[in-house]
C-alpha cells in the first residue's frame, strides 16, 4: 500500500527520490535555463522553501549542483559546494544525459567526486534530459566515527 503511494509521488513528483525534508534549506548553483523546472519545483513543494542561490550566506541542509561539461573545474565545484552545508549532509550533482548538451562523462564525475573528498552513489533519473548522483562525505553514515 504504501510503496505503492509512495511510487505515485515519486512519479509526479521528481524531488522524492532527494530525500528532502519539510523546512529544509536547498542551495541551487548553476541554475540556466536548461535546468530540470519540475525537479526545481518539486524541491520547492516538498521544502517548503524556495530554493536560495549562491549568494546565500548561511549553512544550507544540501546543495543541487546542475553542472555541464563546460562549466570549468568539476573538483573545484564540488569543494565549493561542501562548504555550504554540514558534514553528511547531500550534495546533489545533476549533469546532463549520456549525448545531450553539456554531458560530463562518467569517469570524471567520479574522479572528481573522489578528489574531492566524497562518494558517490549511483546516478538516477532526474528529468527528461538530467541525471543525478548524491554525494556525501565518506563517513557520513557511520556517526561516532572520524
Amino acid at each position: 500500500m504504501s510503496a505503492t503511494a509512495d511510487h505515485a509521488e515519486e512519479r509526479t513528483n521528481p524531488a522524492v527520490r532527494l530525500g528532502i525534508q519539510p523546512g529544509q534549506v536547498v542551495q541551487e548553483l548553476g541554475y540556466d535555463d536548461d535546468t530540470e523546472q519540475a525537479l526545481r519545483e518539486g524541491i520547492e513543494a516538498i521544502s517548503g522553501n524556495e530554493l536560495v542561490d549562491e549568494d546565500y550566506d548561511d549553512l544550507a541542509d544540501a546543495v543541487v549542483l546542475w553542472f555541464r561539461e563546460d562549466d570549468g573545474d568539476l573538483t573545484d565545484a564540488l569543494v565549493d559546494a561542501i562548504s555550504l552545508v554540514d558534514d553528511g549532509s547531500p550534495i546533489w550533482l545533476m549533469t546532463p544525459k549520456t549525448g545531450r548538451d553539456g554531458f560530463v562523462v562518467a569517469s570524471e564525475i567520479g574522479e572528481a567526486a573522489q578528489t574531492a573528498g566524497l562518494q558517490q552513489t549511483k546516478p538516477f533519473n532526474v528529468g527528461k534530459d538530467w541525471t543525478g548522483s548524491r554525494l556525501v562525505t565518506p563517513n557520513a553514515s557511520r556517526s561516532g566515527k572520524s
